[in-house]
């Protein structure tokens, strides 16, 4: 079970580092001059490349965690609200990670309307959702 958790904790940090990033690039696509082709389509290639790696990640940091809750029974049992919590906090980082995918379209489609400040505090979104990952997991509060 401990290669697994270990597993686990590397790819969702791993994850996550790319769903901090991911958003950055967004800033900076947001802030390019119109008759900047190049450095949009430089942009845009990092974004296309970093949301396929990062969405790899995110494939063994779900299936690491189902495991130890399917198979390890992690969480199961009375005394175990944090584990329902936990589950919405994975929730709401699958729909942020899918977000960053409808965003990156409307990048490429050339239809995006929001500006770098929205971006900027968009980019908070996964920082808090770890944070609050990890306080459930360590503290287990209820």
């Amino acid at each position: 079970m401990l290669w697994i958790k270990s597993f686990h904790i590397v790819f969702v940090a791993s994850w996550f580092a790319g769903l901090f990033y991911l958003p950055r690039i967004y800033v900076n696509l947001a802030m390019v001059p119109a008759d900047s082709h190049a450095e949009r389509e430089r942009l845009l290639l990092m974004a296309r490349k970093l949301m396929r790696f990062t969405t790899l990640l995110a494939l063994p940091a779900v299936g690491f965690g189902l495991a130890l809750w399917g198979v390890y029974r992690i969480g199961f049992g009375p005394g175990n609200g944090w584990m329902h919590a936990k589950w919405v906090v994975i929730l709401l980082a699958l729909g942020y990670h899918h977000a960053c995918g409808t965003l990156l379209k409307k990048f490429e489609a050339g239809t995006m309307q929001r500006g770098h400040v929205w971006f900027r505090w968009f980019n908070e979104i996964p920082v808090v959702l770890l944070l609050i990952a990890v306080v459930l997991v360590v503290v287990k509060p209820f």
